[in-house]
């Protein structure tokens, strides 16, 4: 019997969808967060957890990593991605009581704003029916319709507030970063991006990278398409971040002059040198 080869065409190449309807338990996220083209994966699959979770639940660092095998040093490199795309928002809130408590808002869909409710148009009343014994009253001629009113004239909305001060230590990266347009124009970056982005800066300043080196890093090599010149630069400030510099070691100790023959040696305080101390020691 001749072997027979399966047909290539049976089946498509690629990924194949074996999908149920769900009722219960499931969470709608969108492609712009499943498929994000700048976020890691780990990123993506945390801000889906985060989204599936009920308001009130714990989202700190440590509460991720005791529940996941992620370490804390990956789950707040993954939280610092979402925040750069605006998917993640954290601050601390001072309750009346002056206690300061960690508060994180969790945007599904950055930018967008929410839905308000539908309005629920009123119900017309029903009109009283007549009993049954009283004669029908004979309906009156319909009044003139009264003018309808002028409508208020719109106030313009109050201007918005303007953004808190940024702290002394974050200065010098915004400076950075509104600059970067100087030596590569393409990465024009919107002041709020710039106050988004300028503790990730401060975060290399910290681990001793210099000014230029931090805009070489940031400007280099940059892709034909460049769609979001803040997402980019959130991307390479996280994933490009170097290492703390190790500890320097200890200075060695001064030289010294012996108080007996004027040799040289090093020592943290003045005195004699090896050869006399010993010498002295010995006739002692």
């Amino acid at each position: 019997m001749a072997y027979q080869q399966p047909s290539a065409t049976s089946r498509p190449a690629g990924l194949i969808h074996v999908n149920v309807r769900l009722t219960t338990g499931y969470t709608v996220v969108g492609n712009h967060l499943a498929q994000h083209h700048e976020l890691s994966l780990l990123a993506i699959g945390l801000a889906v957890h985060i989204q599936s979770l009920p308001a009130g639940a714990s989202v700190g660092i440590k509460a991720i990593a005791d529940r996941f095998p992620e370490g804390e040093l990956r789950v707040a490199a993954a939280m610092r991605e979402l925040e750069a795309a605006g998917y993640l928002k954290r601050f601390n809130e001072r309750l009346p009581n002056g206690r300061l408590v960690p508060r994180t808002v969790s945007y599904n869909r950055p930018g967008a704003e929410p839905e308000p409710p539908p309005e629920t148009p009123p119900t017309p009343p029903v009109p009283p029916t007549p009993p049954a014994h009283q004669e029908p009253v004979p309906e009156t001629p319909p009044s003139p319709p009264a003018p309808a009113p002028r409508p208020a004239p719109k106030l313009p909305p109050p201007p918005p507030p303007p953004p808190p001060a940024l702290p002394q230590a974050h200065r010098p990266a915004a400076e950075l970063l509104a600059g970067l347009r100087l030596y590569e124009p393409r990465l024009l970056l919107a002041e709020r991006d710039v106050r988004r982005l300028a503790p990730g800066v401060t975060a290399w300043f910290e681990r001793g990278a210099h000014p230029d080196a931090v805009r070489r890093t940031l400007s280099a090599c940059l892709p034909d398409q460049l769609r979001s010149p803040a997402g980019l630069v959130a991307h390479r400030l996280t994933a490009l971040l170097p290492p703390p510099l190790p500890a320097r070691p200890p200075a060695p100790d001064p030289f010294q002059t012996c108080e007996e023959c004027d040799r040289a040696f090093r020592s943290p305080e003045p005195g004699r040198c090896r050869d006399c101390d010993a010498e002295r020691r010995e006739a002692a």
